[in-house]
């Protein structure tokens, strides 16, 4: 059966006139940042997911730039990940370096990203209140289209009711077929929160599991595109990563197949819960 939907498609956000790209690329731990983002763009991703903890935003940005694709066809997201100096003003001028790293801006145009996050939610709640309302304030000022929150569990997002002025467009969240994050998960979409999955081919340290390994070789493709085809059909933006172009291309030959209800139900059974996660972060934190 063929998809209803194709990678290339733009999925609205609410509370938002912008749309993000359904599948994108993660530049975490990139040997050459730049080189592996101008293959991206080659591929056709057009969503370049970056942080200041990753330490190659002047790489996203110059490839960009050497791209010599149009700013407003790509959509860029980075992160933050703890206030500077407990200041929201302090913060404010990190956030801003940020984004001229990534587009200083052209003639009259000003520089912006499309998103900014929240990187973690470990500065406790004094310090995600100063973040977001950094984030705010830059988004009023036009540095960001739309802010957003990485690795917040359901109490973090409640918790935003008592400060945030701006709901969150977005949750990124480690989310592939052994860490499926179902209670936050849930949470998200009762507020319309959009989850964007990161690991989402687990860093490709599951790929020999019998399940995906049988599935793909039904529909004649790899583990790795099996976990990233679970996510989107789930309604998951997915981050897949990797350095190699033959790799971010065979990530994206999502169109034209689908899995079917027995293999999303036996996907379902691989979930091991936090058990299941690379990258666990404190959901529970206060």
């Amino acid at each position: 059966m063929a998809s209803s939907y194709s990678v290339k498609d733009l999925v609205p956000l609410t509370g938002s006139n912008a749309k993000m790209p359904r599948i994108g690329y993660g530049v975490y731990k990139s040997t050459d940042c730049k080189t592996a983002v101008l293959a991206a763009l080659s591929a056709g991703y057009r969503h370049i997911d970056t942080a200041q903890f990753y330490k190659n935003e002047a790489d996203v940005g110059e490839a960009i730039k050497v791209s010599g694709i149009p700013r407003k066809e790509l959509y860029i997201a980075t992160k933050i990940q703890y206030p500077v100096e407990n200041s929201v003003e302090s913060t404010l001028e990190s956030l801003r370096e940020s984004v001229l790293k990534i587009d200083p801006g052209e003639g009259e145009r000003k520089g912006y990203v499309d998103l900014f996050l929240v990187h973690t939610p470990s500065s406790g709640r004094e310090g995600r209140e100063i973040l977001w309302r950094a984030l705010e304030s830059l988004r009023e000022e036009g540095g960001t289209v739309d802010i957003g929150v990485s690795n917040y569990g359901t109490e973090h997002l409640f918790q935003m009711n008592s400060y945030a002025s701006i709901t969150p467009v977005c949750n990124q969240i480690e989310v592939h077929p052994f860490c499926q994050q179902k209670e936050v998960i849930s949470f998200c979409k009762s507020k319309d929160i959009v989850v964007t999955a990161y690991a989402p081919i687990v860093r490709n340290r599951r790929s020999d599991n019998p399940v995906l390994v049988a599935i793909g070789q039904k529909h004649g493709k790899h583990p790795t595109q099996v976990m990233i085809k679970w996510s989107l059909q789930k309604g998951y933006l997915p981050l897949p990563k990797s350095d190699n172009p033959e790799r971010m291309k065979a990530n994206m030959d999502m169109d034209g197949w689908e899995l079917t209800e027995g293999d999303m139900s036996e996907i379902e059974q691989l979930d091991e819960g936090q058990g299941g996660a690379i990258c666990p972060y404190p959901l529970n934190c206060p």
